[in-house]
């Protein structure tokens, strides 16, 4: 049985691991746990370096709490403004004792009275709460289950990027990550 941290108490962050990993590797067995790892970043990222950085810096701090895991997943969601509108995604990263992967979710676009909000300086969570009248919705269905009725929930969304960031576990004969001339 492997053991896979993810750099999050968020139980949505964590049941998303698990699927990711049960779907890439459905023959084998998981021990995930979260585990709070800092981000480094700010508390709402803006911009893609900084989001994939955050989510770097929690796969490293993670491995650093809990050095006995076979795998450390960091998973960080970030904003940034293209053209007047206010994008959301997010980064995953795994860490393996010989590998990493990375991935990114799919993009779309947030409501402009969200975007407002967070503009103004607030984490997308509680302008979402705040927008649409809910309570922690961070910890459950987030933007994404917001914007789409739950035609796509939180967990789903993060999910599919935990499958595409394993995929040099899945390959490992493979190389990835920078070509070395």
């Amino acid at each position: 049985m492997s053991v896979i941290v993810v750099a999050s108490t968020n139980p949505v962050k964590i049941e998303s691991v698990r699927q990711g990993f049960a779907r890439m590797f459905p023959g084998e067995t998981f021990d995930v746990r979260g585990i709070g790892a800092e981000s480094g970043v700010s508390d709402q990222p803006m911009g893609d370096a900084e989001t994939a950085r955050g989510a770097y810096n929690r796969a490293v701090n993670a491995r650093a709490l809990a050095p006995e895991a076979d795998y450390w997943v960091g998973i960080e969601g970030g904003c940034a403004d293209v053209d007047g509108e206010m994008q959301t995604f997010a980064w995953i990263v795994v860490l393996g004792r010989e590998r990493e992967g990375k991935s990114r979710t799919g993009t779309f676009y947030l409501p402009q009275e969200v975007a407002r909000l967070v503009r103004d300086g607030m984490e997308l969570g509680h302008a979402d709460d705040a927008v649409f009248g809910r309570s922690n919705s961070k910890q459950q269905n987030g933007s994404v289950g917001l914007l789409t009725d739950d035609a796509i929930d939180r967990i789903e969304y993060y999910a599919h990027a935990v499958v595409l960031a394993l995929i040099p576990f899945k390959h490992a004969s493979l190389s990835f990550g920078q070509a070395s001339d």
